[in-house]
């Protein structure tokens, strides 16, 4: 995990987080903070129910990065398998930031029904009701395997490190990123309704994404050029 790539999560992510993640979760925030918590409990303790919220989402967006960063290193054992898996990653990277800019109907396409399940349904019922604190967190990871465009950029990410380590690690920032945003709509409803805000955030998170596509691209090039560079190198020798 470059410096660059970090950085480019962390803004990405940040970013997305006033725009898209406003715009898909935020009714279950504004929900879980109406039924949930007590407006006359201390500040203390709602913050600590928005933060096991938060975190619950961070557990599980890990636990999918893990699996997607050992699927991709399935497929990477060279050089230039590698080169190959982060094209395929940068070109789907820049699929999807074209359709979160609504350009394209790429992530529509791709988004899994698992939430319409009626087991589904039920826990996510069951845990909306609950008042333990712990309810908070597993509210959490059940939101973690909604399906959403912008998880799946970060899970493309995420298989690009050929990494279960590091593709932990891309989905745990990507989740540690957005709690500012989620954290903060629990206390003030209006980021919810503040749409020109939230465009703009989106716009510059979705032209984000397609430049650090553009940027895997490039590294997956640069690996099969690396690779081909040796072979010649070794037949010539």
């Amino acid at each position: 995990m470059e410096t660059v790539n970090i950085l480019s999560i962390i803004s990405i992510a940040f970013l997305g987080s006033f725009g898209h993640c406003i715009g898909m979760c935020g009714g279950i925030v504004l929900a879980y903070s109406t039924i949930k918590i007590d407006p006359k409990s201390s500040k203390v303790s709602q913050s600590t129910a928005h933060l096991l919220y938060s975190l619950g989402r961070v557990f599980t967006y890990s636990v999918l990065g893990a699996i997607f960063g050992a699927l991709g290193g399935v497929v990477t054992f060279s050089n230039t398998a590698n080169g190959v898996m982060l094209i395929v990653a940068g070109i789907a990277m820049v699929l999807a930031g074209l359709s979160l800019m609504g350009k394209i109907k790429f992530l529509t396409l791709i988004e899994h029904s698992f939430s319409s399940s009626p087991l589904y349904k039920d826990m996510f019922k069951r845990v909306l009701n609950s008042r333990s604190n712990f309810s908070f967190f597993t509210l959490g990871m059940l939101n973690g395997l909604l399906p959403c465009g912008f998880v799946y950029f970060f899970a493309i990410t995420a298989a690009s490190t050929a990494s279960p380590l590091y593709g932990a690690l891309v989905m745990a920032i990507f989740g540690l990123s957005t709690i500012p945003a989620m954290f903060s709509l629990g206390f003030l409803a209006s980021l919810s309704s503040a749409t020109n805000f939230r465009n703009m955030m989106m716009s510059l998170s979705s032209f984000a994404v397609i430049i650090y596509g553009i940027y895997t691209l490039y590294n997956g090039y640069d690996y099969i050029a690396r690779a081909e560079k040796t072979l010649t190198e070794c037949h010539t020798n």
